[in-house]
């Protein structure tokens, strides 16, 4: 199996030189950036598997290269920061960034969370069905079964959805669901987005005060806990 090829994106030489050890001694093809200008020429150059990226950086920032990076690529990113305060978290978040990473950080704790992120985007590219006791859904199809019932879900509804389960997990901030559902020019209109969710909720939960698959992340968005007997892709018994 081909190594994972990660791109690690600091202008600090010690961190490069130290991310690149430890990364390398697990096995993954690293290569280094030392500016978001140069992240950019690379991900066009390598197309990487995943990357670090350090957000305090001089001329492009990487808040900034990770918009760049997002208006065309879907490439896993970590972002990695000083900053812990929740506001960063979101800004991270709606810049496109899949993880947040504070400094500084536990080598074990990066490295599981590589692993997670590698595993997701595997996953990811696979998931146009879900298969469950309560929920059916086949994205390709535009199928969406919910407790043996055929549910008529809005273009709006079905995209919301869509970028919901296909993030395996992961929260989903309000702007990047906002840009991803209803264009690059928006992404303040929250309560366009409460509304869709709230309509989800109302066709898909049983109990609309403690929704089951729909949560919401306060103050970052929304995430879709997968069915404990969801038959994930890649897992036995799939064809």
């Amino acid at each position: 199996m081909k190594a994972a090829t990660i791109l690690v994106v600091d202008d600090e030489a010690q961190i490069r030189r130290v991310l690149r050890t430890t990364l390398s001694a697990e096995g993954y093809a690293i290569v280094e950036a030392r500016d978001g200008t140069e992240a950019l020429e690379k991900v066009r150059e390598i197309k990487p598997d995943l990357i670090l990226l350090d957000v305090n950086m001089p001329g492009l920032d990487g808040l900034q290269t990770c918009r760049e990076i997002r208006s065309d690529s879907e490439v896993p990113i970590i972002v990695l920061t000083v900053r812990s305060a929740e506001k960063d978290k979101v800004r991270a978040l709606d810049a496109g960034a899949d993880d947040y990473v504070v400094k500084p950080f536990g080598i074990q704790e990066l490295l599981a969370r590589v692993r997670a992120l590698l595993r997701r985007a595997a996953e990811d590219q696979d998931v146009a069905t879900l298969a469950s006791k309560e929920l059916n859904f086949d994205f390709e199809r535009r199928d969406i079964v919910v407790r043996g019932v055929q549910i008529h879900l809005t273009p709006k509804e079905f995209a919301v959805l869509k970028e919901l389960v296909v993030a395996n997990g992961r929260p989903i901030s309000h702007r990047r669901l906002l840009q991803s559902v209803w264009g690059p020019e928006y992404g303040e209109e929250t309560e366009s987005l409460r509304v869709v969710i709230n309509q989800l909720r109302k066709k898909i939960e049983l109990n609309l005060a403690k929704p089951k698959y729909i949560h919401t992340e306060p103050w970052v968005g929304y995430r879709f806990n997968w069915p404990a007997d969801a038959r994930r892709p890649g897992s036995k018994g799939d064809s």
